[in-house]
């Protein structure tokens, strides 16, 4: 396609997803942690029973997932949490992070609950370096060149996590349901990132609506047995 082209799927109305960090003051999550939280998180609407058949929040989800997979991450602390807890929505929990995702919204729908919390001040950190990926985990593989915001990185990881689940049998996609979805966030070593984003394992490449350019390859998912690169990356 080219710059000169449109996406069929601009032409589509447009939703988001809308996530939600806590980060309270004192207390602000890992940032790999908060990633694999909200990969997580995403992975749970997609296969909540309201998101499914004639659950009600399935019509909003596959008109999300027509056009673009938009998601927003914004973050809470206190009564903001408390007050983004009470709306209908799912709530995931890390080793420490927590997250909360909701149903699809319109671009421009959302509620005020939700609008009027931060974008910006994402900015985690981890205090030391992930340790190794569990055994039987999908990894989704980060691109080193990218400077993202936690933010932005988390809406990415759950980007990678869902067309992960996009990818999978129906097979693959049980026995990783039923284990809970174990899966990892890893920034890949900046020579392998080249093989990883041609590996022809699920990518992701971001639109360009915020932080960096568009068609910028994002993460790379691959999946223990299933989706894995020639070197075994999971």
């Amino acid at each position: 396609m080219s710059s000169n082209d449109t996406d069929p799927r601009d032409e589509k109305p447009q939703f988001v997803l809308p996530l939600v960090v806590r980060i309270e003051r004192d207390a602000p999550p890992a940032r790999t942690d908060a990633l694999e939280t909200a990969a997580r998180a995403v992975l749970r609407l997609l296969t909540d029973e309201r998101a499914l058949g004639e659950g009600e929040w399935a019509a909003a989800v596959a008109d999300w997932e027509d056009a673009r997979i938009r998601k927003v991450v914004r973050r809470a602390r206190g009564a903001e949490w408390r007050r983004a807890e009470a709306l209908p929505g799912i709530t995931v929990t890390g080793e420490a992070a927590e997250v909360r995702v909701f149903p699809p919204v319109p671009l421009d729908g959302w509620p005020k609950v939700l609008a009027k919390l931060q974008v910006s001040g994402t900015d985690l950190d981890d205090p030391a370096a992930p340790g190794p990926v569990p055994e039987g985990s999908a990894l989704l593989w980060t691109n080193p060149g990218l400077g993202m915001s936690a933010g932005k990185a988390m809406a990415q990881a759950g980007h990678g996590a869902q067309l992960l689940w996009w990818a999978l049998d129906d097979s693959a996609r049980a026995a990783w349901r039923e284990a809970g979805f174990p899966l990892a966030v890893r920034t890949a070593p900046e020579a392998d990132w080249p093989a990883l984003a041609a590996s022809g394992l699920p990518v992701v490449r971001d639109a360009g609506f915020t932080e960096i350019a568009p068609g910028s390859a994002t993460v790379v998912s691959a999946f223990p047995g299933v989706l894995t690169t020639a070197g075994g990356a999971a």
